[in-house]
């Protein structure tokens, strides 16, 4: 699927393909909460990097989010990249060294008509603020942490990916 993205003021447009574009996944990670505000949590989509056109580019800015800033370990710098616009703040994708084939952008900065999913996977459960409450509905999964399936498993078992339609 095509996806069409872009910023709140314009400065920005982007688009990708993405075999996994259903938007499922809410994290409710400090990070997320922060950078992402909304409902308290943040939604991914997975899109393929080789395919990233993006026009306005002098107006991305990267911000690089420190871990454990409030916790027990010592804070230390993502390598994850948390693409956004410099000009009205708006939160584009999100790029991990880790896995360089991917980009993940946010699904409130995509334009295009995203699929609803059948079910959703909240993460990052114990990290939501005291307000936040969790809608689950029938059939969601609810993790305190990360969950091992990842995006693309999640499409895969319910039949929602490029390759099993």
């Amino acid at each position: 699927m095509q996806l069409e993205g872009s910023c709140h003021c314009g400065a920005v447009a982007f688009s990708l393909t993405s075999i996994n574009p259903y938007p499922y996944q809410r994290c409710y990670c400090s990070i997320c909460r922060k950078t992402q505000g909304g409902g308290g949590y943040a939604i991914n989509l997975s899109g393929d990097a080789r395919t990233l056109k993006l026009k306005g580019g002098e107006h991305v800015s990267v911000y690089h989010a420190v871990i454990n800033r409030n916790g027990g370990e010592d804070p230390r710098e993502s390598s994850a990249e948390r693409h956004f616009c410099s000009q009205c703040g708006s939160a584009l994708w999100l790029f991990s060294p880790e896995w360089p084939d991917l980009i993940h952008p946010f699904a409130s900065a995509i334009d295009t008509n995203l699929p609803v999913p059948p079910e959703r996977t909240h993460l990052f459960a114990d990290s939501r603020a005291s307000w936040v409450e969790i809608n689950a509905r029938p059939g969601d999964q609810v993790f305190k942490e990360f969950p091992e399936e990842s995006i693309a498993q999640w499409h895969e078992r319910l039949g929602l990916d490029e390759a099993s339609r």
